[in-house]
């Protein structure tokens, strides 16, 4: 269990971190806590109990219009409207403390099918996305480039691992080798693979083959999200916890396939429980750790 995390988001909840994380867990994920008091609580914690503090971007919460920076827009004041608040937030975040991966959703915005019905995936609002008829390939060729060279010397600089967590997934990052290309050019980029959004995506289109994904960016991966969900309750039961008596005839996806899969391409990834672990028992919590702990041996 060396390589467990466990997510907390808004504030550093002591009663979660007493109940959830276990001795032996690599450390914490955070995001968007809403005050510095916050954020020393969380620092406070790391050290007096031992653990990492990696960063689900934005560590703080209401410096910017939206959660995620769109560093891939077309429009040029917003695209650079979001670089100057990832230079901000990474420069007070070090000035803080060290964490060891900082992650983005990507692409930012998502590239949409655009004859896809995408009324269950979650978008703060129109400028989240753009269709794949009016963002071209050259457009997302191009904003990537720009985008894995700068995250990738702000790595250098700070020293911390870029984790780029997919969002819907488009036809240029599954068709094509650009993202690929860009990962071994610039190898201290790295990847994350959300069991949850990958099976969301696979519900919402049969078309999506999130099995053809784990094949082609496992090797990338620095961290697994892993929680499941069902398109028939997507919003109301969302970050449900991935527990082994969920069965994919009922809608769940097949945790376990995808897991053989990955560890086929890659055996060292961490593994962070973005679960909301309160829908669950003492007990089932426990049966999720050592269900999840044997499936990545």
């Amino acid at each position: 269990m060396k390589r467990f995390l466990i997510g907390h988001f808004g504030v550093y909840d002591v009663n979660k971190q007493q109940r959830d994380f276990r001795e032996d867990f690599y450390g914490v994920e955070a995001c968007m806590l809403n005050d510095n008091k916050e954020i020393d609580r969380l620092i406070e914690a790391s050290r007096s109990d031992d653990f990492n503090i990696c960063v689900h971007f934005p560590l703080r919460s209401n410096k910017w219009r939206l959660r995620d920076p769109q560093y891939m827009s077309n429009d040029i004041a917003n695209k650079n409207s979001s670089y100057d608040y990832i230079d901000n937030e990474l420069t007070f975040m070090f000035g803080k403390f060290k964490p060891h991966y900082v992650l983005f959703h990507y692409p930012k915005p998502v590239i949409l099918d655009s004859q896809i019905n995408w009324s269950n995936w979650r978008f703060a609002d129109e400028t989240e996305y753009a269709y794949d008829d009016k963002y071209t390939y050259d457009d997302f060729a191009k904003h990537s480039e720009q985008f894995f060279q700068y995250i990738s010397k702000k790595a250098a600089e700070f020293d911390f691992i870029p984790v780029l967590e997919f969002d819907a997934l488009n036809k240029y990052v599954c068709d094509n080798d650009a993202l690929i290309s860009l990962l071994k050019k610039y190898p201290n980029v790295k990847v994350c693979l959300d069991i949850a959004r990958l099976h969301l995506q696979h519900s919402i289109d049969s078309n999506f083959n999130p099995y053809e994904i784990l094949d082609k960016y496992a090797e990338f991966t620095e961290v697994v999200h892993v929680s499941n969900g069902r398109l028939s309750d997507n919003f109301s039961n969302n970050h449900y916890p991935a527990l082994p008596e969920l069965k994919s005839v009922d809608g769940w996806a097949d945790v376990e396939k995808y897991f053989r899969i990955i560890n086929s391409h890659n055996n060292s990834y961490k593994v962070l429980f973005e679960h909301r672990s309160e829908k669950i028992t003492d007990e089932q919590l426990e049966n999720c750790y050592e269900w999840i702990n044997e499936l990545i041996k």
